[in-house]
């Protein structure tokens, strides 16, 4: 396809509208009469408010002033305060003076610590199960235990981690592992 030059290009002729062939002018762009009054109806508006705010800027009843009522009104507070207060009313309840003289009993409460937690995570008829959970556990940063234990069923081996003092620090370690997807762990006491 060759190169075209667009600018040494004669512009394309105009179509004529008429029969004679005589150009039509575009009609005029007319702003319709419904954005024309709401036009109207604002500038009147505008200049509504606008003589509003000017009449009461030179009316001289707008220019009184208003410390002659503030004074009157301390005034009258004033006098008030010179007035003895009324006396208290009589109290209906009597749990106040009751308050002042109550004796507070402050009980004697040991705290008992049940033993050492340990949070058992899994039970395996398989060593490689157990060692690969423990695996798990230990990259969330986690020590785990695995001990075998011959039952009625067979040999098991237990995964479990502890022991811990408290069962908030096993709660706590049993967070982490829900976090990083190892379920089902359960906290127990120590035996």
């Amino acid at each position: 396809m060759a190169n075209q030059d667009y600018v040494s290009r004669a512009p394309a002729k105009k179509k004529t509208n008429n029969r004679n062939g005589k150009k039509t002018a575009k009609k005029a762009h007319k702003i319709p009469l419904k954005s024309k009054l709401v036009s109207l109806i604002l500038i009147i508006l505008i200049s509504g408010f606008a003589y509003g705010l000017w009449s009461l800027k030179t009316d001289p009843s707008t220019k009184t002033p208003l410390v002659e009522s503030i004074q009157t009104t301390t005034e009258i507070k004033s006098k008030n305060k010179v007035d003895e207060l009324p006396e208290l009313p009589k109290e209906k309840w009597t749990y106040v003076k009751d308050l002042e003289t109550k004796e507070i009993e402050v009980g004697e409460y040991e705290v008992k610590e049940k033993g050492p937690y340990k949070m058992q995570c899994g039970s395996f008829r398989t060593a490689k199960q157990a060692e690969t959970l423990k695996a798990n556990i230990a990259f969330s940063g986690l020590e785990a235990q695995v001990k075998s234990v011959v039952g009625k069923t067979g040999t098991w081996y237990k995964v479990f981690l502890g022991p811990y003092p408290r069962k908030r620090l096993a709660e706590k370690d049993k967070h982490k592992l829900k976090r990083n997807n190892i379920n089902g762990c359960q906290i127990w006491f120590w035996q």
